[in-house]
């Protein structure tokens, strides 16, 4: 790939133009969109505008089967809803002609599903398939990542995330009123936050427990006769195997929050906090205790464009064109492995909710 690298985009609704705006900030490292492919007309339309605006003309497709059967691209972006994930990553990883893939959260619905795609994608150690938890590389996470991993916290104990926002946005026929086809709320919206708990405590989750349910949001829609079910909020509280925790606190009715992510880590000599979008970081220790708290602006001016989530888009595609570039053997920086657990962890928390009890991740992980 040392010349032109050439994307495909599948869903081209929210994100898939956010990816599309993404690359093109990105052209002059040598990519193009060549290829979009979505049955909704009017977002085809939409994306082509996007595209018109950067004077790119990508090839327009109906669906995924046809964009990979034209050979235009090189590597393909999935942005479509949840509960298609599976079936076009499969077409992707078992098509005569291999595409690098980057994949949107959730990798899948289901821990099964995640786990029939890593056996697909072990027998095509040629692709590289990213997942998209694009939020390690928020510029205030990335240096709270950076501040835990040079020890100047010791040993991780505590991980508390909360994000305070707004109810999920509409979507194309309203897919993402309903758990079948989110996975449901924990396992949608907050894969992100138990993937950074993962690799903040440096562990494996063990088991989980979560209180939750729908409150405000969504009670008075109807979509073809059914109510929306997935919930507004929730606790969660995962133990890890190391002996650390992580808790989750989740609103999706409070709009009147500074920040929507507040991210505390804290360790046996030292704590860390990181604020989206005020894109700050503070650190101190408990031998200097209050007044050693340093505040430190979080900041990467590699990002060209902010976009939806902080410039985090930016910089996870930029990550994945070096590595699609890299001579030699190549991982991902955000694997098959780290997909599926952020996706089980959800799972485990959703089972809660609905059972009332503790939930193991060996109980989700026999799907």
């Amino acid at each position: 790939m040392a010349g032109i690298v050439k994307y495909g985009i599948v869903g081209v609704g929210m994100m898939g133009r956010e990816h599309l705006i993404n690359l093109a900030h990105l052209r002059t490292e040598g990519v193009a969109v060549v290829g979009i492919a979505d049955p909704h007309v009017p977002s085809q339309k939409l994306a082509l505008d996007v595209a018109k605006s950067f004077n790119w003309a990508p090839e327009v497709f109906s669906g995924h089967k046809e964009l990979l059967e034209s050979g235009l691209c090189d590597v393909v972006i999935v942005s479509t809803p949840n509960m298609t994930h599976y079936q076009i990553l499969m077409d992707i990883i078992n098509h005569p002609r291999p595409h690098h893939v980057l994949v949107e959260k959730p990798l899948c619905t289901t821990v099964a599903d995640c786990k029939k795609v890593i056996d697909a994608a072990g027998r095509r150690p040629e692709i590289l398939v990213q997942v998209g938890l694009e939020y390690r590389y928020m510029p205030p996470v990335a240096k709270l990542i950076e501040i835990v991993n040079g020890g100047i916290l010791g040993q991780v104990k505590m991980v508390a995330i909360r994000e305070h926002r707004f109810p999920f946005l509409v979507k194309v026929k309203n897919w993402n009123r309903f758990n079948c086809n989110t996975g449901g709320t924990l396992v949608e919206k907050c894969c992100h936050f138990f993937d950074l708990m993962r690799l903040f405590a440096a562990a494996n989750p063990v088991r989980v427990m979560a209180s939750g349910d729908i409150d405000v949001n969504h009670k008075d829609e109807i979509y073809e006769g059914k109510v929306p079910d997935i919930i507004d909020n929730a606790f969660v509280i995962i133990e890890f195997d190391n002996g650390s925790r992580g808790m989750l606190d989740l609103c999706m009715f409070a709009e009147g929050s500074k920040n929507e992510q507040e991210i505390s880590v804290v360790g046996d000599i030292g704590k860390g906090e990181a604020f989206v979008p005020e894109s700050i970081v503070r650190v101190g220790s408990r031998a200097t205790g209050r007044d050693g708290v340093q505040t430190l602006k979080a900041e990467d001016k590699r990002i060209k464009y902010d976009g939806l989530h902080h410039g985090s888009s930016y910089l996870e595609h930029l990550n994945f064109l070096s590595l699609l570039r890299a001579q030699g053997v190549r991982a991902p920086a955000v694997d098959l492995q780290d997909g599926l657990l952020s996706v089980a962890m959800g799972v485990a928390a959703q089972l809660s909710i609905e059972n009332g009890r503790y939930v193991t991740i060996e109980e989700v992980m026999k799907e």
